[in-house]
């Protein structure tokens, strides 16, 4: 997809993303799909029927982009965030998903979900969302008058000395193949385990017979692979070449004749797919920059879409509820539930869509850990609120 301007080309990646936003939205509203709810299910029913939902999507990206990578029609290597970067923080990652299943168990859903939540009507997830924007943008941007953020105060002393800084990408094809076999050996590794756990999702009958299950798999797992798609291919064309988004806006002085129409930032339209904690905090600096135009990013129109597709499916459906707190110990676990999501969604470079699905889709190291981490959380927290709720009755 190669156009003649930026603000065509710029129109196009935004809108698109848009679009693919809103069908993940109304198709994560009609099917339920919830990946702290398929923990649930699993930790309190040992019903796997969501879990095998989430990971058909995971399945689904992940083969799809191990072969568009290697004809070339993807490339993860220059993400934003760098799920393959050299610079390895496993620790960030397991400390992140750690917090971030703990916060969407006590908050009711991932990020993802509390967005799906407040196109139904959920005030509650509003609370949460505003919570997790303001954490999120702190810790990644500065506070006011000063070059510190949160994660600088809070985590980077302690936390980034265990990082290890590998010689190549941190995927699974470069730690076994290396640069020059990477590609291939990602097709292989991508292609084989993709197939592993589609033969453990479709294995189970009542999944087999769900199929509310299988289009929300099938429809994450495509979103994720139509975003990385989009962003990958939306070029400008100067001189006969093409550029990527994120290449052209470096360049910005070479190409334009003017900064009218620049970007805030580079790296926010660099190639990438859903993920939701980030853009949060990317959509609080949208609106607090007065809507700007130079501050529209990926992350911002994927919040505003799923937000409308799963509006317009709630009132399409009849489903739309004003829901608000049921308690003070309602209102004090989400509170609590939004602020680890938020601190954990940005350690861990992702939430449970953006690691747990496009990170994995990589067959990044990091993001298999911070998958791991994600479960366990919420899996360990979910047992702590049983044997409370058993001990207080």
């Amino acid at each position: 997809m190669n156009f003649d301007n930026f603000a065509q080309a710029q129109s196009a990646f935004l809108w698109l993303t848009f679009g693919i936003a809103f069908i993940l939205g109304a198709v994560v509203n009609k099917t339920n799909f919830c990946t702290m709810g398929a923990v649930s299910d699993w930790v309190n029913m040992g019903d796997t029927g969501r879990m095998r939902a989430w990971f058909l999507a995971i399945a689904v990206a992940m083969i799809g982009v191990v072969v568009l990578e290697y004809f070339g029609k993807v490339n993860p290597d220059v993400s934003f965030p760098p799920y393959r970067g050299a610079q390895f923080i496993w620790a960030e990652n397991l400390l992140g998903g750690l917090m971030f299943g703990v916060g969407m168990t006590l908050a009711s859903g991932c990020g993802n979900k509390t967005l799906i939540r407040i196109g139904g009507g959920n005030i509650k997830s509003i609370f949460v969302l505003l919570i997790i924007s303001v954490i999120a943008y702190f810790m990644t941007n500065p506070f006011p008058g000063s070059d510190k953020t949160l994660f600088s105060v809070l985590f980077l002393g302690w936390l980034r000395p265990l990082a290890i800084t590998l010689s190549g990408h941190q995927d699974l094809g470069t730690l076994v193949a290396g640069a020059a076999g990477a590609v291939k050996a990602r097709l292989v590794i991508g292609g084989v385990l993709g197939l592993a756990i589609l033969i453990w999702v479709f294995k189970s009958a009542d999944f087999r017979s769900n199929r509310d299950n299988i289009l929300g798999g099938l429809v994450v797992g495509l979103a994720v692979l139509g975003a990385w798609y989009v962003a990958s291919n939306v070029m400008v064309k100067v001189d006969g070449e093409a550029h990527t988004l994120a290449d052209y806006v470096q360049q910005w002085d070479f190409f334009a004749n003017s900064d009218v129409g620049k970007p805030a930032s580079s790296r926010a339209l660099s190639v990438q797919s859903f993920t939701f904690i980030n853009p949060m905090g990317q959509t609080l600096g949208y609106a607090a920059s007065g809507f700007k135009h130079e501050m529209l990013t990926f992350g911002v129109m994927a919040v505003l879409g799923v937000i409308a597709g799963s509006l317009a499916w709630s009132l399409l459906s009849r489903s739309f509820r004003i829901e608000w707190f049921a308690s003070g110990k309602d209102f004090i676990s989400h509170i609590v539930g939004a602020v680890l999501m938020g601190f954990g969604g940005v350690l861990a470079l992702g939430c449970t869509i953006g690691q747990g699905i496009t990170g994995v889709s990589t067959l990044a190291l990091g993001s298999f850990i911070a998958l791991f981490g994600f479960i366990v959380g919420s899996a360990i927290t979910m047992r702590i609120q049983y044997m409370l709720m058993m001990h207080e009755g």
